[in-house]
């Protein structure tokens, strides 16, 4: 029993901590804002139900990753047997900054832009590398996929990028490939 106590404190004090990462990914996953706030909360909910299963002193930030992951997978194929949700983008997320300067908020909202318009596969393999800093193994850990299936979207999803901040220079690369041919 005092374990659990450990376990329930070690989630509800670390959920504040990680909840601007755990909704970033969240909303790496749905591509809406609307539907990472709602991921967000149901995945905060459960890790509040299930907190006797923390193991204090772990990482609560891949915890709780693996859990939204879940819960958007169940959500899908719940939506889908239904036949009632719509995935259309009706926006982008907000990039919230307690003390956000006009650039960064401009070159966040491009970045977002630019990875929400990438598959979700690629989206939530890139935002774990790309923004939150993750390593491949870990990734493929959160994600629950072969480390080299994380290396294959994230380089998917670095060429994809590269080509739609590049255009010019990748047509004149990839001219230049296949003329060797």
């Amino acid at each position: 029993m005092l374990g659990t106590n450990k376990s329930e404190r070690a989630v509800r004090d670390g959920l504040p901590v990680c909840f601007p990462r755990l909704w970033r990914f969240c909303a790496s996953l749905t591509g809406r804002k609307d539907h990472a706030d709602d991921l967000a909360q149901k995945t905060c909910l459960r890790a509040i139900e299930k907190a006797a299963l923390f193991e204090p002193g772990t990482h609560l930030d891949r915890w709780l990753f693996t859990m939204a992951r879940r819960i958007w997978i169940n959500d899908m194929r719940q939506a889908a047997i239904r036949q009632t949700a719509s995935f259309t983008d009706e926006g982008q997320p907000d990039v919230d900054d307690k003390k956000p300067d006009v650039e960064t908020n401009i070159l966040a909202r491009e970045v977002f832009t630019r990875m929400n318009a990438l598959p979700e596969a690629q989206r939530a393999a890139a935002l774990l590398v790309f923004v939150e800093g993750y390593k491949y193994s870990e990734t493929a850990e959160i994600l629950d996929i072969p480390i080299g299936t994380v290396m294959s979207r994230v380089s998917a999803a670095r060429k994809t990028l590269t080509h739609q901040v590049y255009p010019a220079t990748n047509r004149s690369v990839a001219g230049a490939t296949d003329r060797r041919k």
